[in-house]
């Protein structure tokens, strides 16, 4: 296996390697995940494999989840059809830059995405490296935010368009979650800006130490988040990824955002996703005891 770095700051394509195989070899895997904790998003590239293959694989790194509103093939439970077709709606919150699931009280770990079928041109994803976008903060921005923690929302996204009493109760099924506006990665103990575009607002802001008067609040806190929002479309974080049939990305949904870029219609885009279950983000000073015991042991 042969490891190309696609750029300075995150993303690396593996030559030479079968994910099939490594779905069975615990040496190969082993070194796939270190790669990707490392590099953050892998790439791949002729990966003829079946789709019980693209499962097994996956699953080396946990359980996988199904989508509440995006359908999972019939025969692969947890492996998600994010088909695109001429003629009807797109979906709108994959070109937005978001980190999948965050409004899961346990947002997934990472997803393994395969191309079905691709336009000729156009259709690329970017991801982009959020512990680079924490570290690069302003010290002044990085203190302010230390302790803030923020909601994440399906109903204010997958759920705005459809009826009321649908989004309802995709709400009480998805309550929206509360969490840290910077969470430390569970294996690197890296921070991590962790707000995106399912990200509603901020919970803990209105305090005597943060608001003077009204405007420091609203639109004051809007504001930062809009402003920290903004931290993943900075170039230099990013990596973009040109699909072919059978090319695929492996990525830490924990330390990146993505963005998919619409830019193909009428053409057909089918991808097929295992999205990895996850853990409870946590901030950097409220690590469960487990996680501390773990550090400490190390």
């Amino acid at each position: 296996m042969r490891v190309e770095p696609l750029t300075a700051s995150i993303g690396a394509e593996l030559v030479g390697v079968n994910l099939a195989h490594a779905a069975h070899d615990d040496g190969l895997f082993n070194e796939i995940r270190s790669l990707l904790i490392r590099h953050k998003v892998l790439f791949l590239r002729d990966q003829d494999i079946s789709r019980s293959d693209h499962v097994a694989f996956a699953r080396r790194f946990g359980d996988l989840e199904d989508h509440p509103v995006a359908g999972s093939h019939p025969e692969h439970p947890g492996l998600v059809q994010i088909y695109k077709n001429p003629g009807q709606p797109l979906d709108r919150y994959e070109n937005a830059w978001h980190t999948d699931a965050t409004w899961r009280e346990n947002p997934p770990l990472g997803c393994v995405l395969r191309c079905v079928e691709c336009p000729p041109v156009g259709g690329d994803t970017i991801w982009a490296n959020m512990v680079l976008a924490h570290e690069r903060l302003p010290q002044h921005v990085k203190s302010e935010i230390a302790g803030l923690r923020a909601r994440h929302s399906i109903e204010a996204t997958f759920g705005a368009a459809m009826p009321v009493e649908k989004r309802l109760a995709l709400k009480a099924q998805y309550p929206d979650p509360e969490h840290p506006v910077v969470r430390e990665h569970p294996e690197t103990g890296e921070k991590v800006l962790f707000v995106n575009a399912f990200t509603t607002h901020f919970t803990n802001f209105h305090t005597p130490e943060r608001v003077r008067f009204g405007q420091d609040y609203s639109p004051g806190a809007a504001d930062l988040l809009r402003y920290l929002i903004s931290q993943a479309f900075i170039p230099e974080y990013q990596v973009r990824w040109r699909w072919k049939p059978n090319s695929m990305a492996i990525w830490d949904n924990r330390s990146t955002q993505h963005y998919a870029v619409m830019d193909y219609a009428p053409c057909h885009r089918k991808m097929e996703r295992a999205g990895i279950v996850g853990d409870r983000p946590y901030g950097v000073s409220a690590k469960p005891a487990r996680v501390q015991e773990a550090a400490l042991a190390a």
